[in-house]
Formats: C-alpha cells, sequence, structure tokens
C-alpha cells in the first residue's frame, strides 16, 4: 500500500513537471531566457550553462535589451541584477557610486583578498586607494616598472621564445605570459624576482594556487552563498581545492614580506621602489595583516590581468595578420635596442605614442576583458536608468564581455577584432568613456595601474613581433575556462620562429 502511495506521488510530481515545464516554455519569448521553477528558481539552468557561462550571459543580455533579473532559490540571497547597459553602469560606478559598495558579500567570497583594497569600501577603501595612488605615481617607481619590464622581457621572455624557435616544439603561450607577468609583479612589489620564467619552466605552487582560487571564485558566484559556505565549513568538493589553495599562497607572500623585513634590517632595502618596501618603511601600514592583504592584491591582480591581456591579443593576432602588419609597420619607425643575441627590445617612451599598437590592445580588451564580470551590492532601494528597481540585498553584476558583444553598444561589428574603432580619422586615439569600455573598471574605483599595465603590454607585445612569428597549432581549441579571470581553458598552443633580419627591414 505503501508502495502504490509513492508511485502514485512520483507521477502526480512527474506530471505536474511536465505540464509546468510546458506552461512556462510556452510563456517565454525566447529560447535563451531561463525557466524559473518553483523552489530552485532559475538555478538549474545557471549550473547546466557553467562551462560557458560568459556566452550564455550574452545570449542572455542580447534577448532582453541589456537587462536581466535573474532569481535563485527560494529564501536564498541570490538576486541577480545582470546587466551591460552603458547608462546603468555610469549610474553605479560613477553617478550614484556611494550607493553601491560592494558589500559584506563581496567580501566574503573574495576572502582571499582579506582587508586589501579590492575588498573594502568606505573610509578604508578611500585611506588605502590614496596610499597606492602615491606610491604609484612616484617618477622613482614608474621608472622601476619600466625598468623591470624591458629587462625582464631581454633576460628572460626573448631568450625563452629563441629556445622554442630553436626546437621547433610547440608551447603554451598563456603559461609562458602568466610567469613572466608573475615575475615582473613581484619585482614590482616585493623587488626579488621569482625567476619563473627561466627556460626549465620550474613549477611554482604559488601561482598554481592562484589559478585554482580563481576557478573557485567564479563557483561562488554562481551558487548561493549559504551553500559554499556550508561546503566551506565541511570543507568539501571546490572549498577544500579553496582552503589548500589559500594555505599556499599565504606562506609565499608570508616569507616575501619576512624575506623584505630582513633586507631592511641589515639596510639592504633603504632606496628601493619596490611598493613593499614603501609599505614597509610606512609605519601605520607595516602591521603583518595589512601587508599580507596588500601583497596578495596587489600581486593577483598584476599576474593575471596583464598575463590574459597578452594571451587573447596573440590569440587574435594569429587570425588577423593584417593587424600584424600594421604594427609591424608601425614599430619601424621608432629606434630599437639591440641585445647581445641579435634580437631588439624598444624604450617604453618609444612605445608611448604608437596609436595603432595602442588600439590593438585597446580591442583586445575590449573584446576579452580580463575581469570578465564586476559585482556590486545596493545600499538603498533606487531606480536604474533602464527603469529597473533595485533594492538591499540584490546583488548587480555587469557583463564585461557581454557588453563587448552588444550592437547596441558597439555597432553591428562588435563581434569583429577591428582595432581602427579606435582611431579617429585624423590617426589619434579616440576616447571612449570607461562606463563602456570597463576593462580596467569605471568611475573612483578605476583600476590605479592602467598606465603602468600599457607599459608592459605594450613592452611585450612590441618585442615579441619584432622577434618572432606566431602561428597556433592547428586544431587547438581556445575557449574561456571556468574563472573568475578570463583564462584559457585549454591554454594557448602555438609554434614561433625567429623573424628574419629581411622581413624586419621591409
Amino acid at each position: 500500500m505503501a508502495f502504490a502511495c509513492t508511485l502514485h506521488l512520483a507521477l502526480c510530481f512527474l506530471c505536474f513537471s511536465v505540464f509546468y515545464y510546458h506552461h512556462m516554455v510556452s510563456k517565454r519569448k525566447s529560447r535563451a531566457i531561463p525557466l524559473c521553477w518553483p523552489l530552485v528558481g532559475m538555478l538549474p539552468e545557471l549550473l547546466a550553462n557553467r562551462h560557458r557561462i560568459h556566452g550564455w550571459i550574452t545570449s542572455l543580455l542580447a534577448v532582453s535589451k541589456l537587462n536581466f533579473r535573474f532569481t535563485g532559490p527560494t529564501s536564498s540571497s541570490m538576486r541577480l541584477f545582470i546587466t551591460c547597459d552603458p547608462a546603468n553602469v555610469r549610474h553605479v560606478f560613477t553617478s550614484n557610486f556611494c550607493n553601491y559598495p560592494k558589500g559584506p558579500d563581496f567580501a566574503e567570497i573574495f576572502d582571499i583578498f582579506g582587508g586589501g583594497i579590492f575588498n573594502v569600501d568606505g573610509d578604508a577603501w578611500r585611506r588605502q586607494r590614496a596610499k597606492a595612488q602615491l606610491l604609484m605615481c612616484r617618477p622613482q617607481f614608474r621608472a622601476f616598472v619600466s625598468r623591470c619590464s624591458r629587462a625582464k622581457v631581454e633576460t628572460s621572455l626573448l631568450p625563452l621564445l629563441a629556445h622554442f624557435a630553436a626546437t621547433g616544439e610547440a608551447c603554451n603561450l598563456q603559461d609562458v605570459f602568466m610567469r613572466l607577468t608573475f615575475d615582473t609583479t613581484t619585482m614590482m612589489v616585493s623587488g626579488a624576482d621569482a625567476g619563473c620564467l627561466a627556460t626549465s619552466l620550474p613549477e611554482v605552487a604559488f601561482a598554481r594556487a592562484v589559478d585554482d582560487v580563481m576557478r573557485v571564485l567564479l563557483v561562488r558566484h554562481i551558487v548561493p552563498l549559504s551553500w559554499w559556505k556550508l561546503a566551506r565549513r565541511l570543507g568539501v568538493g571546490y572549498e577544500r581545492t579553496m582552503a589548500e589553495a589559500l594555505r599556499t599562497c599565504d606562506l609565499f607572500v608570508h616569507e616575501t614580506i619576512e624575506k623584505r623585513r630582513a633586507e631592511k634590517a641589515r639596510g639592504e632595502a633603504e632606496d628601493s621602489a619596490d611598493l613593499l618596501s614603501s609599505y614597509i618603511n610606512d609605519d601605520e601600514e607595516s602591521a603583518d595583516a595589512f601587508l599580507r592583504d596588500t601583497t596578495m592584491n596587489l600581486i593577483s591582480a598584476g599576474r593575471d590581468a596583464s598575463a590574459m591581456a597578452l594571451s587573447w591579443f596573440f590569440y587574435l593576432l594569429t587570425k588577423n595578420p593584417h593587424v600584424v602588419s600594421k604594427i609591424l609597420e608601425e614599430l619601424r619607425a621608432i629606434d630599437s635596442i639591440a641585445t647581445a643575441d641579435g634580437m631588439v627590445t624598444f624604450d617604453s617612451d618609444e612605445l608611448r605614442p604608437l596609436v595603432y599598437l595602442h588600439a590593438a590592445l585597446s580591442e583586445t580588451l575590449r573584446l576579452y576583458p580580463p575581469v570578465p564580470l564586476e559585482h556590486k551590492g545596493v545600499l538603498a532601494a533606487d531606480v536604474l536608468p533602464s527603469g529597473h528597481g533595485v533594492r538591499p540585498g540584490d546583488k548587480i553584476v555587469v557583463s564585461l564581455f557581454a557588453m563587448a558583444r552588444m550592437d547596441a553598444v558597439w555597432g553591428n561589428d562588435c563581434r569583429e577584432f577591428r582595432p581602427e574603432r579606435w582611431v579617429t580619422k585624423d590617426g589619434k586615439l579616440r576616447y571612449v568613456p570607461s562606463y563602456k569600455f570597463m576593462a580596467f573598471s569605471s568611475g573612483p574605483r578605476t583600476c590605479l595601474g592602467k598606465d603602468m599595465a600599457f607599459v608592459q603590454l605594450k613592452a611585450v607585445a612590441a618585442a615579441v613581433l619584432k622577434n618572432f612569428e606566431v602561428e597556433a597549432v592547428p586544431g587547438h581549441v581556445v575557449e574561456p575556462a571556468l574563472s573568475i579571470v578570463l583564462h584559457m581553458k585549454n591554454g594557448f598552443m602555438v609554434r614561433v620562429k625567429r623573424r628574419t633580419t629581411n622581413a624586419q627591414l621591409l
């Protein structure tokens, strides 16, 4: 009897589910719009599309006029307003900035960054930003950044690529660039060269741990807060990976800080231009927790963003050889610096005025922003320029990846890689407001390292293009990974060969 009742209930539930499914499908305007189920909301479709999350969000926003309200499970805090509307971005990030803090939920998701500038709001954020801005704007530090970038390219990157060119073996260019930016970032932050870009390609535990962290951070974005917090408490699944990665990161950062403190005690770091030395020399900013959080914020930001920009840049160049020709033509007009092994590099001051190179890098950052999602909380009820209302407890998610692919924002050629969109008729760089081009965020929280990032990107791009031809390995699939940073899921496998002297002089 009990079995018959259970079977009857199961059949009733199945019939209801089938009826409900067909009813909801008949009501929705597009197949791209997720179904909102009882109890679980739209979560099933989000989880089903997690492997292609950025493309899924793009298709969602394309059919819903740049804005979509996502409903999570009942009684969860998963109330997301997803947008790529520049008017809303301007309102949230600039016009009504104070009403849209990152908030406590953001800080919990990104707990790896502790109380660093990436996580905090209010007075703590203003104080940290003012300090960081003061340090980064010093001529001494800017010169140090240029010197580190060129030196690393000349002594490590070019010899490594020359090695691959000589052997003819394929290399993972994404891995190469992540090693490069890890070395340059640790030099700028702590004054130490991690040696990650050596020809032997040594394993670096910290770099691997940060990659694990970035994957877990995206998972935390697509499941309810209570779910992943329970997993963290139990130490299971992705959260077990996160705990192990955090221990590795903390150990690396602790050793980096202690090494710099020891050098300062011996009088070896008095004139150092790196950021960590400056913070250690400031008694107000030398507490262990502050130094740990600040160092973690700076290294993570510098490593991932530049590496991903370079990886996607060269991926796009392999598909657009005419852009390579135009950049090489531009490089021929400026002086280069010969290296000991017959290759060339460039001074950052020589590269600064190159319009087309800057345009090609900007177009890469538009199409493949290193951080493809921005996340904001809501302090008080408000109405956005699009007419949508938001209230406390909502989360606003801005998709930079989707914005780049909207006809309404960038025109009907928005999916094309076209550096020319950044150049005016008289050959100057076209101004695009940051609420439309958000690769470096927008408003008061605009990235302080924007200028330094372009210095590094141009130094690497120019040197690699001038000395090598880069060809993608046929059949290798390149697509975004499941990560909060726009990593390439399978890396970027290429073969490189030296450019002939004649080709360089043509």
